[in-house]
């Protein structure tokens, strides 16, 4: 189903009441006037905003010519935040990625369907930045530029990049809602035997896929030694734990069409509310801890020794965010992680499948 433009405010409508609300967050606004935030965004075609190609190849192109900037993941409940420079693109029709020790994107170009260049008036000057939504309208990616960023190559990128269509008006698709749960405890055998010869993390997705089921419906019935139920506060202390032990962690954060993964130490934490936010210079991370409803310890089998995870899931069944520990040569924190994860406080109670 497709949202028509008459089902939306008018353009002027949703810049007046942007204007009236100027302190909100542009997804807060969007909620409140009930459309996407691409759809907020439009709205400024041509005072500010400028829609371009919204290809990966186009975008990610055009972001490794800006120097450092700071790129931004996230889905409803996580907010990733990485600074770095755009550099080891490797394009794909179906799976793409950005891959440097700064910057590490796992893209799906098949949602990336609208991207516009933004530039916003803040208390500091103008705040530029990239920014791409799905078919719904909601960010898979953005990309915002820093003090020490090209504005030459933004100029060069907005001519290069712009779209004859600068329509202050977008049509969007309805929101797809999470998979919930899918397990088959007719295959339990059959999953619990291909589990335990995996060679590569990769290979989960492609055996659920073959069984009917997803991750999480997984989880539910594999039980030990492959997954453990955790307490939905054991992400938190988990976090609590690992910050300023110099241990290293990768966090993944993503939505349908991309993918950010953090790998390094976490420095900071501090408390704002429902979030728990990591405040590091040149990483930051926002999570609702108020979303999490689930929490499962997982190991993978690989041809580099048990994979061990903690991931987080909403009450739909949607994945907020997995962690892992960092095992690169000179960098290996995985049996460090591990022991921390084994610590974690388990449910007593098994989950329903």
């Amino acid at each position: 189903m497709t949202m028509t433009q008459s089902d939306s405010p008018s353009p002027d409508h949703i810049r007046a009441f942007r204007t009236e609300n100027p302190n909100m967050r542009e997804r807060d606004l969007a909620d409140k006037l009930k459309i996407s935030e691409a759809q907020l965004i439009a709205a400024y075609c041509g005072e500010g905003v400028t829609r371009v190609e919204a290809h990966p190849d186009k975008v990610i192109g055009a972001a490794q010519t800006l120097g450092e900037v700071m790129a931004l993941t996230r889905n409803p409940s996580c907010v990733n935040e990485k600074v770095g420079v755009y550099d080891n693109y490797r394009s794909g029709n179906h799976a793409a990625m950005v891959l440097n020790g700064d910057i590490d994107l796992r893209i799906f170009p098949s949602h990336w369907c609208h991207a516009y260049m933004v530039e916003k008036e803040t208390d500091n000057g103008i705040r530029r930045s990239l920014q791409v939504f799905d078919a719904a309208g909601d960010a898979v990616h953005k990309i915002f530029l820093r003090e020490s960023s090209d504005l030459a190559a933004w100029e060069q990128a907005r001519t290069e990049l712009r779209l004859a269509d600068q329509a202050q008006t977008l049509a969007v698709s309805e929101r797809k809602p999470d998979e919930p749960p899918k397990a088959d405890l007719s295959k339990l055998d059959i999953l619990r035997k291909e589990w335990a010869r995996m060679t590569d993390t990769h290979q989960f997705m492609r055996l659920t896929s073959k069984l009917k089921m997803n991750r999480l419906g997984a989880y539910r019935i594999a039980g030990a030694p492959f997954v453990r139920a955790l307490a939905p506060e054991t992400v938190d202390q988990m976090l609590h734990r690992v910050a300023g032990s110099g241990m290293e962690i990768m966090v993944f954060t993503g939505n349908r069409g991309c993918i950010q993964i953090h790998s390094g130490p976490v420095e900071t934490l501090k408390a704002m509310g429902p979030w728990q936010n990591v405040l590091d210079p040149r990483f930051n991370l926002h999570l609702r801890l108020d979303h999490i409803a689930e929490v499962w310890a997982v190991e993978k089998p690989t041809q580099r020794g048990p994979a061990v995870s903690v991931e987080a899931f909403n009450a739909e069944g949607g994945l907020i965010a997995q962690f892992f520990g960092v095992g690169l040569e000179g960098r290996d924190s995985r049996a460090e992680w591990g022991k921390l994860v084994a610590s974690l406080e388990g449910l007593n109670t098994q989950v329903p499948a």
